[in-house]
């Protein structure tokens, strides 16, 4: 418990230095002094210690409704992916699951271009039906793969895993044909599938939000179950836990996390993947601390990679999933060589 709290003190030390950071930086640089009392302000308990009176209404519009919003909602699919990551992770118990490996990023993807396509420029509830689209596609290839992968009760790892790669396959495939008859929207699907947060508001975050926090606390209450399913499903059985009822539940939990994140971001690779990784490697691979603290690191690793993203070529942007790619490959590679001299 007192790892649990230290880390978990260090990391939100971190983020809320990172997301002062990030504020303060763009094409309007505001200095960090600035930027920590406008934050402030809108802190409940502390906002009438704070002397505004000397602060630009400029800067107070620039970091409230343009910064602010995308900033929290990179923080919110960070800390969803890397959560869902988490999870696949301990229920396959493979180091390589990542959200996307069930279909959840070509459901998207494909939900995603239909929308696009044919119902852009729509809104519903303040948010755009594309990312409703993108939502709808990643859960329903879940629950396609998943009723796929249900043989006589039980849900088989492997079919799952070759279901995903299946679905993924041919709705790659049919995108790809799509995409050929309607060319002349080609550059708004590929920008939306390299993942970006350009389109973030505060009416976006009101409708994900709740719904992403919700997920994520239900989860939290099966991090004792992960981790003795990670000794194998027959001593998990043995001592006492239902590994199938577990193992569905945790997967429409997690489905739905990385579902909600990619439905506003769209598709950013390797969070899901690394960011477990690396505090599996500070923190070691118990989930009741694992888990906290890979949410917070996956807040972290997406604020900082999206800082990148809107400043390494200002005044252009570039996707936000470019960034977290160049990094996760390399380490993606890594553990593949890893893996194999395990094996081998």
């Amino acid at each position: 418990m007192k790892r649990t709290v230290k880390y978990t003190i260090i990391l939100l030390i971190i983020l809320i230095a990172m997301a002062i950071v990030a504020a303060s930086l763009g094409s309007a640089s505001i200095s960090l002094k600035d930027t920590a009392k406008i934050m402030a302000s809108y802190i409940p308990g502390i906002r009438n210690l704070i002397d505004t009176s000397t602060l630009s209404s400029n800067d107070f519009a620039i970091i409230t409704r343009i910064r602010l919003p995308r900033i929290i909602t990179s923080i919110l699919v960070g800390i969803a992916l890397a959560s869902s990551g988490v999870i696949f992770q301990g229920i396959f118990r493979n180091p390589m699951a990542d959200p996307y490996i069930i279909g959840v990023s070509a459901g998207a993807s494909f939900g995603a271009t239909v929308g696009l396509l044919f119902a852009t420029g729509i809104r519903l509830a303040s948010i755009s039906l594309v990312s409703v689209f993108a939502f709808g596609g990643a859960v329903g290839v879940t629950l396609l793969v998943y009723n796929i992968s249900r043989i006589r009760g039980r849900v088989s790892v492997l079919t799952l895993l070759l279901a995903g790669v299946a679905i993924s396959a041919m709705l790659s495939s049919i995108n790809s044909f799509i995409l050929m008859f309607q060319s002349q929207d080609l550059a708004r699907v590929i920008f939306w599938l390299m993942g970006g947060l350009t389109a973030s508001s505060w009416q976006q975050l009101t409708i994900i939000a709740p719904i992403v926090i919700v997920l994520l606390t239900a989860a939290a209450f099966f991090t004792n179950e992960l981790n003795i399913i990670s000794l194998g499903d027959n001593r998990a059985t043995q001592l006492g836990v239902n590994t199938e009822q577990v193992k569905k539940l945790l997967l429409v939990l997690a489905s739905l996390i990385a579902a909600a994140a990619v439905s506003v971001s769209g598709i950013i690779g390797f969070v899901g993947l690394i960011t477990p990784h690396i505090l599996r490697l500070i923190v070691g691979p118990d989930h009741k601390i694992l888990y906290p603290t890979s949410a917070l690191a996956g807040g972290i690793v997406l604020l900082a990679s999206d800082t990148i993203a809107r400043m390494v070529l200002m005044p252009r942007e570039i996707p936000v999933g470019i960034i977290t790619s160049i990094v996760g490959v390399p380490f993606f590679i890594y553990l593949l060589i890893r893996s194999k001299r395990q094996v081998f």
